[in-house]
């Protein structure tokens, strides 16, 4: 019982969500090989959020490693009446994202990938614009790294 309260306890502290599922398979001698690799994104929406890449022969295990890998690599976004202090323009690799502030009320103008990261970091006001690839682990990576830099 001890363990399934913790898993209980674990699971309501942060929100999962699956943003992307890729099946990929490798030739070999006796046929091909399938496996999946899973982009994952973990919110506590305090202001605290990971993303992480799973890889396995299953989806529900690659879905575990991602979520296991998105908590190891939590980065904290300052909060200021639920959006963030300044503007942040970041370029990694061809993704190129722009993150603005909001009034209160604007709600979360984004597009999917990076909608995904800023909900889950808890932002309910924020003005943002993908610029360069529609790629959206670029996308993903980029939100993640521009909140991670942002300074109060």
């Amino acid at each position: 019982m001890a363990k399934e309260d913790k898993f209980i306890e674990e699971a309501k502290e942060f929100e999962e969500k699956v943003v992307q599922v890729n099946r990929v398979s490798k030739k070999t001698k006796g046929g091909n090989r399938i496996g999946f690799s899973v982009i994952v994104v973990v919110g506590d929406k305090k202001g605290k959020v990971g993303v992480g890449l799973g890889k396995a022969r299953d989806v529900a295990s690659a879905i575990k490693k991602g979520i296991n890998l998105a908590k190891k690599h939590l980065v904290t976004v300052p909060l200021i009446k639920g959006t963030i202090p300044h503007d942040i323009y970041i370029k990694r690799g061809a993704a190129k994202v722009l993150l603005k502030p909001a009034p209160e009320g604007s709600g979360v103008i984004a597009g999917g990938a990076v909608r995904v990261v800023v909900e889950a970091a808890g932002i309910r006001n924020i003005s943002s614009k993908v610029l360069g690839t529609k790629n959206p682990a670029s996308n993903i990576y980029a939100t993640l790294e521009a909140l991670g830099k942002i300074t109060k």
